[in-house]
């Protein structure tokens, strides 16, 4: 209808759309919001049919979220959806009305692959040319607040309408207040989301400090009432690993009260040796096996445990520490390791220990000669001197990676008595011990290998290894020797081995062959030994046997 032919507004009816506009910012929810949209536009508008079609979040497509005015349509098309793509070629036919678009029925706007929710109605052909078809589509998108206007945000949602009452297409009266109606319900649709949102975001809230609340009194009933102990220490800082706070059960095990622990950090209570695994435990987080200090002077073993409890602002805070006693556990472990590694009737190291000691100062020196010279060539003169010691470079360093941290061992030159030192490998096999297990059994025999063990191992200096190798065989490493020295040790332990030992209520003697043996970086334990027991042969052979029984 022309503006000229527009009836007067009466007071009446705008009063009745503020009340409903009214209604729709104090709705109780989002819902309700959109039904009382839906609504107004039937109550203070005049159309027979209204629908919210609302832009889902998320996914970007419209969903007939309200519908007002007929009972078939709604349950038709609410809660269908309506791709974006489809709405978006919809708002961009017809004919602009301001904000409004208007697709008469001439227009032939229904496309095969359009999945706008809609309805269908049929009836005559208009007879004059303001006259409302059934067919008619008026949409009334909504925007979300802009500064500058009604249309410069995002597209929030659009309004359907269908039939005005009086069967005319709204005049400019008709289409301004639809216009400024649309405007107004996105005003309301945005508060609600936002109310609902910030309802959501409190019920969240309030769950979550329920469920903090609730785990900080388990924390604290778990902390104070574990059966192993627990420590809260504090991370970074001067006070690095001061404890703050401790349980009963660690208390307990150190036999120290919590009014004392707090005057500690665990490096203080920590065992000398173990105090560079504490440190890594402790700036990285993770478990390591240490002792601990008892009031009582003792040390513990304990399995500790360390969390990192951080803070989002401002990193990491404090160390949540969990101390399990392993006393027992450990003791069978040293012992099984014990066991692996020594005799079970001597107590010596084994073969395999015997062995690792060995490789444990030997390096691999097979590719040092031409690295060595290479070094010779590159700096005019030998790398190493006669004994295997590296000459100095004036302030250059060689580059030989693998090496330059390593204490290479050499033996004395052979046929050359310099005064050099090296490490000694004493290969010993008992004289006569075979006719003492025939004579007077294993027992006898058993009583015997303990007896020249302990005779051994009281004979050598501290830091020598003295080794079973097997049956009647031992070994004895002795670093730091000139072939005099290996030779006096020889004959002292010899000496030793000679006195007459009891065994099974009687006296017995054995002797001893002694061959002596040098090991030096190149060679492998097996080389080493196999040198030394060699060396052995010759002795045993190059002596009478008569004398060999005698020792």
């Amino acid at each position: 209808m022309e503006t000229e032919s527009e009836p007067y507004v009466r007071l009446a009816s705008l009063r009745q759309l503020h009340q409903v506009m009214a209604d729709m910012n104090t709705a109780r929810s989002l819902a309700d919001t959109l039904q009382t949209v839906a609504d107004g536009v039937i109550t203070a508008l005049g159309y027979e049919m209204a629908c919210v079609n609302l832009v889902r979040p998320a996914e970007g497509d419209l969903v007939v979220a309200a519908f007002s005015g007929n009972s078939a349509a709604e349950a038709l098309i609410t809660g269908r959806v309506g791709s974006r793509e489809s709405w978006d070629r919809r708002l961009n036919m017809g004919e602009n009305w301001g904000d409004l678009v208007f697709i008469p029925h001439t227009e032939g706007w229904v496309l095969d692959d359009d999945d706008v929710p809609q309805w269908y109605t049929d009836g005559p052909a208009p007879r004059f040319e303001d006259e409302w078809h059934p067919s008619d589509r008026l949409f009334a998108p909504m925007y979300t607040p802009g500064i500058s206007g009604s249309s410069c945000g995002e597209l929030l949602g659009v309004i359907s309408v269908d039939r005005p009452r009086n069967g005319r297409h709204p005049g400019a009266w008709g289409r301004e207040a639809l216009q400024m109606y649309a405007f107004q319900a996105a005003i309301a649709i945005s508060n609600a989301r936002l109310r609902a949102n910030m309802q959501r975001a409190l019920v969240r809230l309030e769950r979550e400090q329920q469920a903090l609340r609730a785990s900080e009194e388990s924390f604290r009933q778990a902390f104070e009432y574990a059966p192993s102990g627990m420590a809260i220490a504090e991370m970074g800082g001067d006070q690095h690993g001061r404890i703050l706070r401790t349980n009963d059960a660690l208390c307990r095990l150190l036999g120290r009260p919590a009014s004392a622990m707090r005057r500690y950090s665990f490096s203080d209570l920590v065992h000398p040796e173990d105090i560079g695994t504490l440190l890594r435990t402790s700036a990285e987080g993770g478990r390591a096996e240490l002792r601990l200090g008892r009031r009582d002077g003792t040390y513990v073993w304990v399995s500790l445990r360390n969390s990192v409890v951080a803070d989002a602002a401002d990193g990491p805070r404090f160390l949540l520490t969990h101390v399990e006693e392993i006393e027992e556990r450990k003791r069978r472990e040293l012992q099984l390791a014990h066991r692996a590694s020594h005799d079970s009737l001597t107590g010596l190291p084994n073969s395999a220990e015997l062995r690792s000691r060995l490789s444990s100062r030997l390096c691999r020196r097979a590719d040092i000669g031409g690295a060595l010279e290479s070094l010779d060539a590159a700096y005019g003169h030998p790398a190493y001197d006669a004994n295997g010691h590296g000459f100095d470079f004036a302030g250059v360093t060689p580059s030989y990676e693998g090496y330059d941290h390593h204490v290479h061992t050499v033996a004395p030159e052979e046929g050359r008595d310099d005064g050099a030192k090296g490490l000694a490998v004493l290969f010993c096999d008992l004289d006569g011990f075979k006719s003492i297990n025939d004579r007077f059994g294993h027992n006898a025999g058993d009583a015997v290998l303990i007896e020249v063990a302990r005779r051994l191992g009281r004979a050598v200096r501290d830091g020598d290894t003295v080794a079973r190798l097997g049956g009647d065989e031992f070994v004895i490493l002795a670093d730091g020797l000139g072939k005099a020295d290996a030779q006096d040790l020889a004959v002292r332990l010899r000496n030793e081995i000679i006195q007459p030992i009891r065994a099974e209520g009687r006296a017995v003697r054995v002797g001893a062959s002694f061959g002596i043996g040098w090991a030096h970086c190149g060679m492998t334990a097996d080389e080493v030994l196999k040198s030394a027991d060699e060396r052995m042969y010759v002795e045993k052979r190059s002596r009478p046997k008569a004398h060999r029984r005698a020792g």
